[in-house]
């Protein structure tokens, strides 16, 4: 897979350095979880290490096992802190071109607050 370098300038390098303002979740020592900007459902919250991880491939290569667990469980107590469990929700990561992944910095998309449908169209 060709993608591209960590790029240090990246929208949420920014958010972790603090230099663009975020609606903040949770926030751990691996882990910082935000309301995303362009919500596609009634809860879309963004979970981001805070390592510089282009993507799932180079954080599940790179990271140390500590960032591995302190990220994913981030996940969790992000999703019981919105109060998401009970009605259920959607945790979601694009890799690369195909997948549409937008910023090149690994982050995890939690939905929820309605039925979201089938997982992905169907091939044509």
């Amino acid at each position: 897979m060709n993608r591209p370098a960590y790029d240090a300038d990246n929208p949420f390098a920014k958010i972790l350095r603090g230099e663009i303002p975020c609606k903040k979740v949770h926030e751990t020592e691996h882990a910082l979880a935000f309301h995303d900007i362009r919500p596609q459902a009634p809860v879309h919250v963004l979970v981001i290490p805070k390592g510089a991880y282009v993507d799932m491939d180079d954080f599940t290569r790179h990271a140390g096992d500590a960032e591995i667990v302190g990220f994913f469980r981030a996940i969790g107590e992000t999703a019981r802190k919105l109060g998401v469990v009970g009605a259920g929700y959607r945790v979601l990561s694009n890799l690369g071109a195909d997948a549409r992944q937008e910023v090149f910095h690994l982050h995890v998309h939690i939905f929820a607050g309605r039925d979201l449908g089938g997982m992905i169209r169907r091939p044509d």
